[in-house]
């Protein structure tokens, strides 16, 4: 009889046993959920407020390409310029070719520019719109100020589009790093005509830089239904130089053409006056600033018809480049 009490004890504290251990199993996989569950909250939290931020810094460095201004507004939103210094008054003591942010707002809405483009076949003045593109032509006027396109080269002379590219320090062709930034696209669409100063872009909005290109016969309006090609400018004074220019060129290549014998642009010189600013040519009546589908990240090359989907910009004729981030193929008209 004591045996079969001692049994039973024996019995009794193996299930209890068997008992704690289930129960500590089952405490130690409820652990584990609960610490699952918060770790997958802290993870989904803190990606949430990095998205946040991330979205908010975006933001407020550029518009959105659906952002709108009132009709026959001149003010722009301070998210088109960026932070970069003014050059000094005196100008840069040697050509400055690489910025670490798009230029802040140095013009004078007050104020009328032009821009005088001294080349080696002569010189050409041209009128900047600082009211449809103020943005455009204040980064424009910042970087001949700071000499960038000293002693750069013509180096697309395009008969098929009847254009004239340049803007290229680095290169002197339409694969240039660029000055380090893009500019956000403004003025709405625009149609293309003789004598417009024009900025070279890549196939995706928001993609021009420093590249820019002269309008200089009629083909050029081929481009009309991109209509995102930023006109900036207008000839007054030396448009048969350009058309000699033209004339010139070789008719090979990927860009259809370069100047012979080779053009150099020796300075391009900014004077202001103090008359009022007007509009120049080329732009529709729209208010909305386009959005460009289609767009190859990282490259400004100007995307036209007969451009092969792929293919890397600068290396298509009839394409109007501007130019790409540091290390990527650029675009050109």
């Amino acid at each position: 009889m004591g045996t079969d009490k001692r049994e039973r004890q024996k019995a009794g504290r193996a299930r209890r046993l068997e008992e704690a251990r289930i129960a500590e199993q089952r405490a130690h996989r409820r652990r584990q959920l609960v610490t699952a569950v918060i770790m997958v909250a802290l993870v989904a939290a803190v990606f949430g407020v990095s998205t946040f931020f991330s979205n908010r810094s975006k933001n407020d460095e550029v518009a959105t390409s659906g952002s709108t201004l009132p009709r026959g507004s001149t003010t722009v939103p301070s998210s088109m310029y960026g932070k970069g210094p003014c050059p000094p008054p005196e100008g840069p003591p040697s050509p400055k070719l690489t910025f670490d942010a798009a230029p802040s707002k140095c013009i004078d809405d007050s104020k009328s520019y032009v821009a005088a483009f001294e080349t080696s076949a002569g010189t050409v003045k041209v009128a900047l719109d600082t009211v449809r593109t103020p943005a455009t032509t204040n980064n424009f006027i910042v970087l001949a100020r700071y000499g960038y396109y000293d002693n750069t080269k013509i180096f697309r002379a395009d008969k098929s589009l009847e254009v004239l590219q340049g803007g290229s320090p680095h290169s002197n062709d339409a694969s240039d790093s660029g000055p380090g930034y893009f500019l956000q696209d403004e003025g709405g669409r625009f149609s293309y005509k003789p004598g417009q100063l024009v900025m070279a872009r890549g196939s995706g909005p928001n993609s021009a830089g420093a590249q820019f290109f002269f309008v200089v016969g009629p083909a050029a309006a081929s481009l009309d239904s991109q209509g995102t090609y930023v006109v900036f400018g207008d000839v007054t004074e030396g448009m048969p130089i350009l058309q000699q220019i033209l004339a010139s060129s070789t008719g090979s290549g990927a860009l259809g053409g370069e100047p012979s014998p080779p053009v150099t642009i020796t300075k391009v010189t900014i004077s202001e006056s103090p008359t009022p600013p007007t509009s120049v040519a080329g732009a529709e009546p729209s208010t909305t600033l386009p959005s460009i589908p289609g767009g190859v990240t990282g490259q400004p090359a100007v995307q036209v018809p007969g451009q092969v989907p792929g293919q890397v910009p600068g290396q298509v004729p009839g394409q109007v480049t501007g130019q790409p981030v540091p290390s990527v193929p650029t675009a050109q008209p």
